[in-house]
């Protein structure tokens, strides 16, 4: 029985329409009228393509904290929101901060099959921010780790920093930095600013971000190694980073989708759901994030994608955990804010969100342009569609999604992963799997 897959009359990211051929895990021809002899077809009529997206920050929580989510369930998240790649954050317990634990999440991933995962290392043993952890023979797993990070927790210590950037060095990697200095943020609830002095909440400055990000850049630049900020939230931190890629310092940034659209005002609700770390911004700043990612200052989007139990977010704001899951709505608020505006077109879109998460995790096969023999990392997006974001268009183990209710531009129809579809009920099929050419609809929404 027949592996091919048939994409019809797809929009690329250029603005040209095209037909796409895929076998196996490979696309074996694009034009215009390719003939369909056995492949299973999806009429992509009004639909654009992009390369598989690829996200450089994702919470899996597994091991250690599965309650709130899996690798299964929120590589189900990733299919759902059109990301074919993830890369998985180090803070789960164990630490993902040796070889094995690292492995282990790698392993996880294969066997969801939904999308790849890359696992983070640690920078720190234990995230502890005392010791380094073991960045070498993380990178010579099998897991062949290039990112590290202790995101949750910032990398305070000035001189195990400026060691880790060296030591990455020596592999080409990269540490990815959450710039929050800890003794400006001690029990810190929100941004510092004229909403939280109106509710009496510990306020968090930008300054304890913006700190960090000019001491690390600089750091950088002396050790001649790449840095990569987490997060960037506030209007400062933008300028910052634009002075170092000016100076010529070899430094990235991301920008998460809930930074592109949400302000301080969504606290005065006492709704944990915006409660999130670094904490939502003012106007101003969410202007200035819009601007940088528009011009290449930010070189990405990422999802910071952090489920919680429903016990860590429906309770009293000062109680809650900070974090907000992503996966499954980041391109809709991206079209919504960035292509909507006209800050973006879709080969911006595919940039930000498909070639430059690649390249900055040192990814060769993933995030790559459609092309013939490029890999059959596909997302198919209907950006007709308008509607009111909902639990429905959830696959995360957690629901603590600040959109809910919110109006939201565009909609992923079909994820493939390598080839592989995700079904709407979160079934993972192959082509030859589906009735030999079938006609996948629109409305049948084929995706995990």
């Amino acid at each position: 029985m027949s592996t091919k897959l048939l994409i019809t009359g797809a929009q690329l990211s250029s603005g040209d329409r095209a037909d796409i051929l895929v076998d196996g895990n490979r696309i074996v021809e694009m034009g215009s009228g390719l003939k369909n002899t056995g492949a299973t077809a999806i009429d992509a009529e009004g639909l654009v393509a992009l390369p598989g997206l690829v996200d450089l920050h994702t919470h899996l929580r597994e091991p250690g904290f599965e309650q709130s989510e899996t690798v299964l369930t929120g590589t189900q998240a990733a299919a759902k929101g059109g990301f074919t790649t993830v890369f998985a954050m180090a803070n789960t317990n164990p630490v993902a901060d040796t070889a094995g634990v690292v492995e282990q999440v790698q392993r996880l991933g294969d066997e969801a099959g939904y999308a790849t995962v890359r696992p983070i290392g640690a920078v720190t043993v234990g995230l502890e921010g005392t010791a380094l952890a073991e960045l070498g023979a993380m990178a010579n797993s099998r897991a062949q780790v290039r990112v590290f990070s202790d995101d949750g927790k910032c990398v305070h210590d000035v001189l195990l920093m400026r060691r880790a950037l060296e030591y990455v060095k020596t592999f080409n990697g990269v540490i990815a930095q959450h710039a929050q200095e800890p003794k400006l943020t001690i029990d810190a609830q929100m941004n510092e600013g004229d909403v939280s002095a109106r509710l009496g909440l510990a306020g968090w400055p930008a300054v304890a971000e913006e700190s960090i990000i000019a001491r690390d850049v600089l750091l950088a630049e002396h050790v001649g190694s790449r840095l990569h900020i987490c997060h960037l939230s506030t209007a400062g931190s933008v300028d910052i980073i634009r002075w170092a890629k000016k100076r010529g310092i070899n430094v990235t940034a991301e920008v998460t989708p809930h930074h592109l659209l949400l302000t301080d005002e969504r606290a005065e609700s006492y709704d944990a759901r915006y409660k999130v770390n670094p904490p939502l911004r003012t106007n101003e700043d969410v202007m200035a994030l819009r601007e940088a990612l528009a011009d290449g200052t930010i070189d990405i989007v990422a999802t910071d994608h952090a489920p919680h139990t429903i016990e860590t977010k429906q309770c009293e704001w000062s109680a809650a955990a900070f974090g907000m899951v992503g996966l499954e709505s980041a391109l809709a608020v991206v079209q919504t804010t960035m292509v909507e505006t006209g800050l973006l077109g879709w080969a911006d879109v595919e940039r930000v969100m498909c070639h430059a998460p690649a390249r900055i995790g040192s990814l060769t096969d993933q995030g790559q342009p459609l092309a013939v023999g490029s890999l059959a990392d596909i997302t198919l997006v209907d950006p007709s569609v308008s509607r009111l974001f909902a639990t429905d268009d959830l696959a995360s183990m957690s629901h603590n999604s600040p959109y809910l209710g919110e109006p939201l531009q565009g909609e992923v129809l079909h994820t493939i992963h390598q080839g592989y579809l995700t079904l709407s009920d979160g079934t993972l099929v192959a082509p030859d799997s589906v009735a030999t050419s079938a006609k996948i609809a629109h409305n049948e929404r084929s995706h995990a």
